[in-house]
């Protein structure tokens, strides 16, 4: 009897050809466009893999009609504004630097849509991601990096817990991009030539701060640019519109290039430096989600990426809670702009995925 797998369409090429690559390999395939915004015309309704554009919808629909599949669409707009937009602006809010994608596909890409999977009797849902699932030797699921090196997402899938990477699969995982690019034109897909995404998908204009005063009728509120030693530079426009190593847009002239190597929420202050000041060996993070490792030891080595751009730097645990949900490490050579609000992943020297946390400093 042939498994059942629904598959997260979006429209794009990356997805579609996730749900044609499954249903050549003999799965029952259904596919599920999630509905998850309500402004359309701040969408990129025509760029790939968009959650919210106004084309979404039916081209997802035209895929699954051109591959003879049944096609479903999910609103999880509830969802969506309770874990991911009131996520994103509260993080804005409070001085960092949020990951919305990261959020957004634990609980959304996943755990809605593999309930949403579980009510169709599902066995697997699936994704156009790029990245690979293993199950180790000590029985857990981890991610490993996908053949496609510039397009590995296992960055922002750290957090999917082993019950969601039990019932995931990734077709594209063993494909580089122009690989997938070309089955969807040889299959004749419609989104073969559809551009891909970039950036946030509900904010495309990425004016973060204006998002989040519309959003919360609020206005910006001014500070001052300050040194780390405290002396006054001149005013901002309000912490909304920095992140740790900032320098352009900063609205300030003083004859030198400076860097954003603080925001102090408490008192609206936006410390200005050098770029020597945005290195560092120190990294701390809580909320850690563990994958391949059950957990983290002081001493253990591993490589971290502090953000999705990142190549990773070699590093050592220094501390760990008692309870497992914060670790300190140490890096082997400075890193620039750690940035809190951003995700911390920890990769084993074979590629995979230890575990992952919420850069707190």
């Amino acid at each position: 009897m042939k498994k059942k797998v629904v598959v997260g369409m979006s429209g794009g090429v990356d997805s579609s050809v996730a749900a044609y690559l499954l249903k050549e390999q003999g799965y029952e395939v259904i596919g599920v466009t999630m509905l998850v915004w309500q402004e359309p015309d701040l969408c990129q309704g025509e760029q790939e893999d968009s959650c919210c554009g106004r084309s979404a919808i039916e081209d997802a629909r035209r895929v699954a009609e051109q591959l003879g599949i049944p096609h479903y669409v999910a609103d999880f707009q509830k969802e969506f504004n309770e874990s991911v937009i009131d996520y994103f602006i509260r993080e804005y809010q409070c001085g960092r630097t949020p990951n919305p994608c990261i959020a957004c596909n634990r609980f959304i890409k996943w755990e809605s849509l593999l309930r949403r999977g579980m009510e169709f009797g599902a066995d697997w849902i699936a994704t156009g991601h790029y990245a690979r699932i293993l199950r180790l030797a000590n029985g857990r699921y981890t991610l490993a990096k996908s053949a496609a090196a510039g397009k590995d997402q296992t960055y922002v899938l750290y957090s999917l817990t082993q019950e969601q990477l039990k019932h995931t699969l990734f077709p594209l995982g063993d494909y580089e991009k122009a690989q997938v690019r070309a089955i969807a034109q040889q299959a004749g897909l419609a989104a073969a030539h559809k551009p891909d995404s970039q950036e946030i998908c509900f904010v495309p204009d990425h004016d973060y701060a204006a998002f989040i005063s519309r959003k919360t009728g609020t206005a910006d509120k001014p500070g001052n640019f300050i040194t780390k030693d405290g002396a006054v530079l001149g005013r901002h426009k309000g912490i909304r519109h920095y992140t740790i190593g900032q320098r352009k847009g900063l609205g300030i002239a003083l004859g030198r290039p400076v860097f954003v190597t603080k925001i102090k929420p408490d008192t609206a202050e936006v410390v200005l430096g050098e770029q020597e000041e945005l290195m560092t060996t120190e990294l701390e993070a809580e909320n850690i989600c563990y994958m391949g490792a059950k957990r983290l030891e002081p001493g253990q080595r591993m490589r971290a990426k502090i953000r999705y751009s990142h190549a990773g730097e070699a590093c050592e645990v220094t501390h760990t809670a008692e309870d497992g949900n914060r670790i300190g490490l140490h890096f082997e050579h400075p890193v620039r702009a750690v940035t809190p609000g951003q995700a911390a992943v920890f990769y084993a020297d074979d590629g995979f995925v230890l575990a992952g946390g919420t850069i707190i400093q």
